[in-house]
């Protein structure tokens, strides 16, 4: 869209608007968060790419498994990313705004996926 141009500095870009169970929500990423998550998520695609391949081709099933586990801790890497993110934006903003309950609804439906 129009606008001013993206910096590579920490300012805030609107990643996006949506509304969820009747609340107005506002995501905000840093511009280096959101760098960092992309290489990340570039990084995990390549390297399942490269798992179908092992098992397309029929590789020994322990060298498969050290590769799925690799790309879990991978993604547990992108996960604490997110979340880093998570509490020093939109946590902070949401409070800011009035909207404690809404923000500890949503961290406490995190930790209950988390631990399923």
């Amino acid at each position: 869209g129009g606008g001013m141009p993206q910096s590579q500095t920490e300012q805030p870009f609107l990643v996006q608007y949506e509304r969820t169970r009747g609340l107005q929500r506002t995501t905000l990423m840093k511009d280096t968060i959101r760098a960092e998550c992309l290489k990340r998520l570039s990084y995990i695609e390549g390297h399942l790419a490269g798992i179908r391949r092992m098992v397309e081709e029929d590789k020994y099933c322990v060298d498969v498994l050290k590769q799925t586990y690799a790309v879990r801790k991978a993604l547990q890497k992108l996960d604490s990313l997110l979340l880093d993110g998570h509490l020093h934006t939109c946590v902070v903003n949401g409070v800011k705004e009035g909207r404690e309950d809404q923000v500890i609804g949503e961290l406490l439906e995190l930790y209950t996926l988390a631990e399923k």
